[in-house]
């Protein structure tokens, strides 16, 4: 993905209540780096939208006439590949976080998040982050629970392919730092909350996230809070 400092962010909005789309669309405007380039307030339209105008990241909402949100992800990654699909829903059903994450979807927020956490969001998801509201990470340790086989510790979030969770061997071999930097990653913090409650610099933070997905052998955030947490880190 390229900067946010250098490149400006194309979002499709996607919500069956206008006036929801129409605030949401405002409150990125803000941003001069966010532009909103179409909205939509069902599946098919999105999908339209999506092929047509390749944003860059999708809000989508999942309580929509028709087809659900999630269960739209696949197809709205594939007529848009390199577009980040950001589940933005008052749901908090563990079933449709994990069928959203499986589906293709680069996170999962809540409507209750403050304005400027969700411009963050849809900054870190087109630098490349997955991202889960904190809220709802509890639940997927209990969707992840409940995909896996305890002697296989097999992890099916993002479509990628599944591979054996690293257990306490892994983790005894990050760093006291890196642990507590762990620890922020599985409640869901952003690397400048990070750097700011530990004092030190959003670049260091970023290469010990870089050094903690190395060792634990996962390939996302996500993946790595499901460990923690699973492990008792928290």
């Amino acid at each position: 993905m390229n900067s946010t400092e250098k490149t400006l962010i194309r979002i499709l909005v996607v919500d069956d209540h206008t006036l929801f789309r129409r605030g949401l669309t405002a409150l990125l405007s803000r941003d001069p780096q966010l532009t909103v380039v179409g909205d939509a307030a069902d599946a098919g339209q999105a999908l339209r939208k999506a092929q047509e105008l390749q944003p860059d990241v999708i809000l989508l909402d999942n309580h929509l006439p028709g087809v659900n949100g999630v269960d739209a992800v696949p197809s709205l990654r594939e007529v848009a590949p390199e577009a980040c699909v950001l589940m933005l829903t008052i749901s908090e059903d563990e079933s449709d976080l994990l069928a959203a994450l499986q589906g293709g979807a680069c996170g999962y927020l809540l409507k209750t998040m403050e304005g400027d956490e969700l411009t963050a969001a849809v900054r870190r998801a087109f630098q490349g982050d997955t991202i889960v509201a904190p809220e709802m990470m509890g639940k997927l340790v209990a969707a992840y629970r409940g995909v896996s086989s305890p002697s296989a510790r097999v992890v099916e979030l993002d479509g990628a392919p599944t591979k054996p969770m690293p257990g306490d061997s892994a983790l005894s071999s990050l760093s006291p730092r890196e642990l507590d930097i762990l620890r922020g990653i599985a409640r869901g913090a952003s690397n400048k909350e990070i750097a700011r409650e530990y004092g030190i610099v959003e670049t260091t933070v970023k290469i010990h996230v870089q050094h903690i997905l190395r060792k634990l052998g996962v390939s996302s955030r996500v993946h790595a809070a499901v460990l923690a947490t699973e492990h008792g880190v928290l």
